[in-house]
């Protein structure tokens, strides 16, 4: 793809290089060897291939695609995205932040992504079964798809419904393999999968900003007070992603929601959007445009422009650019997809004072918990069987001695609280938020290290870049 003018500048949009050129600006600072870095940078491989599906009693061919970004760790890992406007470019780039991404937050897989060009929306879903078990046959034959050897997640377009139908075809292609389920992740919970993984890139955004905003001598520089209580927040795309954060900031953490943008217009309600009325607005209607509760604005890009705290973008890559950038009012930009913003216009909300979250790091949430979801596969037993009558036992046992030596009852809510073990859910969001927190403060940590960093992207993929390079070095691949 050519460099494409983005409102009067000749800002390059194409995706694979803007990650590259993120890629180049942290090995800057950096004292590896370059045949080393270009190792690390380069996609190792991507399998493009052409497939027919029957469609109303025709053939018609689609086009799929898996890319591998790199070995040094085994299996890969990536989303499979569906999307009319998907290309072998943005499939690589969206691989090569995968593996960024589990080394930054310590997830022992390599980065992969695949795709199918085909508009899910418009598609019956009779249809995208067809779909998605030809391209799943697909990468068996080519042997891009195992428990062991790459193994694939939802993205954009796809969801448990198709996981379902890949681990199913996988299976059948596969007889008597004891982890076939453990191919995919993001499986709905009674094929295999795992509770909390379908809000687990939404919880893991709040969890990211939550800590972001949890040092004081950051929150003072924006302005702003710690924690996300009472928080001003505009999401950008309401799919999964942005629905789960959004309804988690609000009702876990009393943030306020005072936008919602989706791709054919936008809601505002400077009070705060009531998002259970919304909610059943959109069941009832099948939009949230023109919801009584607040004011509907038909120019999308728009919502980006709305004054607040913090700024959600969760819909597509190049949402900010050099062209919109001066003209957010926010203070924090929480990454939530993939690449929303383009590096100059990075360069402008720095230049404003502005805390630019990185994809990186901030949508670690869905590769962490898919990571427990693969190892829960492996395993075979579910998270919190084992422990739980134990924990609650030694609570009770816990229990009863403080009450015996203060001399008081605690109430039977009390108790039932203080005695009850971990479910799979609570160990799931522990892990989900250990992570999140862990791998902010490595990220901080290398700021104030580094005196050449300057912003939390770079910082990340220093970080994600020597752990890659001592991956290769440990293989023997570099002294």
């Amino acid at each position: 793809m050519a460099s494409e003018r983005a409102g009067g500048t000749n800002e390059d949009l194409n995706f694979e290089r803007i990650v590259e050129k993120q890629f180049d600006k942290a090995a800057a600072t950096l004292d590896f060897p370059p045949d080393l870095l270009r190792q690390i940078k380069t996609c190792q491989n991507i399998y493009e291939f052409n497939f027919p599906v029957r469609v109303d009693g025709k053939l018609e061919m689609f086009t799929g695609w898996r890319a591998e970004h790199s070995h040094h760790r085994k299996p890969l890992k990536g989303g499979i995205r569906y999307a009319k406007h998907v290309d072998a470019s943005e499939v690589k780039a969206l691989a090569a932040l995968m593996s960024y991404k589990c080394a930054l937050v310590n997830v022992p897989f390599a980065g992969s992504k695949g795709a199918v060009r085909v508009n899910p929306y418009e598609t019956p879903p009779d249809v995208l079964e067809r779909i998605t078990r030809r391209y799943t046959a697909e990468l068996v034959w080519k042997n891009f798809i195992g428990p062991g050897i790459n193994v694939p997640a939802p993205d954009m377009g796809t969801g448990e419904r198709e996981m379902a139908w890949i681990a199913d075809t996988y299976d059948m292609m596969n007889v008597g393999g004891i982890d076939n389920f453990a191919c995919v992740t993001g499986k709905p919970v009674t094929q295999g999968g795992i509770v909390g993984r379908k809000e687990a890139t939404g919880r893991g955004v709040v969890h990211g900003v939550g800590e972001a905003l949890s040092f004081k001598a950051d929150v003072q520089r924006l302005g702003l007070s710690k924690g996300l209580e009472g928080k001003t927040i505009v999401v950008q795309g309401y799919g999964n992603v942005g629905w789960h954060a959004a309804h988690i900031f609000a009702k876990e953490y009393g943030s306020k929601i005072v936008a919602i943008g989706e791709w054919n217009g936008w809601l505002h309600d400077p009070a705060g959007i009531d998002l259970d009325a919304l909610e059943a607005y959109r069941l009832e209607k099948k939009t949230m445009l023109d919801f009584p509760g607040a004011t509907t604005h038909r120019d999308a890009p728009k919502v980006l422009e709305v004054e607040c705290d913090i700024l959600v973008p969760a819909a597509l890559e190049n949402q900010i650019t050099m062209e919109n950038a001066d003209r957010l009012r926010c203070k924090v930009l929480a990454e939530a997809a993939n690449g929303p913003t383009t590096p100059g216009a990075e360069a402008i909300l720095l230049e404003k004072g502005v805390l630019v979250i990185p994809d990186i790091y901030l949508n670690a949430g869905g590769v962490t918990v898919s990571y427990f979801e693969w190892t829960k596969n492996i395993g075979h037993i579910r998270y919190g069987r084992l422990g739980k009558r134990l924990e609650m036992a030694r609570g009770r046992q816990m229990i009863g001695a403080i009450e015996r030596v203060a001399g008081v009852e605690f109430e039977k809510s009390d108790r039932k609280k203080f005695v009850q073990g971990a479910e799979e859910i609570d160990i799931v969001r522990s892990g989900l938020e250990g992570t999140m927190v862990d791998a902010y403060r490595e990220i901080r940590a290398v700021m104030r290290r580094n005196k050449k960093i300057y912003d939390l992207r770079t910082a990340a993929f220093v970080i994600s870049i020597e752990k890659i390079a001592n991956a290769y070095q440990y293989l023997g691949i570099f002294p």
